[in-house]
């Protein structure tokens, strides 16, 4: 059996993804192309678009090919996957096969760097995408096209053009969304990473309260809360999120970032005080103070 791995953030996927998948398809002998998207880059700091969205991307475009999966090893790990470890999990479900691993050019001059970089080339036999001006060692496999778009890139002008359109309307409604919506996204994926439950948001712009937005999430126990805490500051420190103040104990977390405030609070702390009846009520106020039905 041969099986060729090509794994990538997809943040988002774009039309050279599309074409590099095309082509492995076309011109390697294989039996399933992998498509790994990773949780976080070990090469990056942070995401955009959340694991979840994107493996959705990548399903709904890649559906009619066959031999295509979508797999989500590492995006279950919900952590920096190293590629190696991948490939060994891929040889652990499939011990007889033959490994074939796609990178792109600017990935295959740094393959020194990567992690256990000697493991890993006895494991896999690499097949390169360029992208650009590269010179190719002899006897190394490449696929025949030339990519000239990047996720990054992507993200930054959002070219129809280089938008798969299978997924073209999501991939530009996420790109173009409120900044605040963005916010929101980060801290209650964060959140829900963590296992806090019941998550709610609350939009209070214009509702005449001392913060645009409320969240308010159920801890586990009494320390899950203050481990909660610790989580969202180590996911919102690249994120340029301030902290103004924290008020901070076993029952009751709550989390001040200047226009949203975060509730962390145990079950019987959140159905004692019932915040969400309170901010409800403060809507309703505001819109008969305004005439609003």
């Amino acid at each position: 059996m041969n099986i060729a791995i090509f794994g990538g953030s997809f943040d988002p996927p774009h039309t050279g993804h599309e074409r590099i998948v095309t082509k492995a398809l076309e011109v390697l002998d294989i039996d399933k192309l992998l498509v790994v998207p990773t949780y976080l880059s070990p090469f990056k700091e942070t995401f955009c678009a959340p694991a979840p969205l994107r493996q959705a991307w990548l399903s709904k475009l890649f559906e009619h090919e066959k031999k295509v999966e979508i797999f989500d090893y590492e995006c279950n790990q919900k952590r920096q996957v190293p590629t190696v470890e991948t490939v060994l999990h891929v040889k652990s479900l499939y011990p007889h096969a033959k490994l074939y691993l796609i990178v792109g050019s600017d990935s295959f001059l740094s393959l020194p760097l990567w992690n256990r970089y000697e493991e890993l080339s006895h494991l896999v036999e690499f097949v390169v995408a360029p992208r650009g001006t590269f010179s190719p060692p002899k006897d190394l496999k490449i696929l025949p096209i030339n990519v000239n778009i990047s996720s990054s890139k992507l993200r930054s002008f959002l070219d129809k053009r280089f938008i798969p359109k299978a997924i073209e309307d999501e991939v530009i409604a996420f790109y173009t969304r409120n900044p605040m919506d963005s916010r929101i996204e980060k801290i209650v994926t964060a959140l829900s990473d963590k296992k806090a439950e019941d998550i709610q948001v609350f939009d209070m712009s214009g509702k005449d309260y001392f913060v645009n937005t409320v969240i308010i999430a159920t801890t586990m126990g009494e320390r899950h809360g203050l481990s909660l805490l610790d989580h969202l500051k180590t996911e919102l420190k690249g994120a340029g999120e301030s902290f103004l103040n924290v008020d901070a104990d076993d029952n009751w977390t709550v989390i001040d970032m200047g226009d949203m405030l975060i509730h962390l609070m145990t079950p019987q702390y959140r159905q004692k005080y019932n915040l969400e009846t309170f901010l409800k009520e403060r809507e309703e106020e505001m819109k008969k103070v305004r005439g609003v039905e």
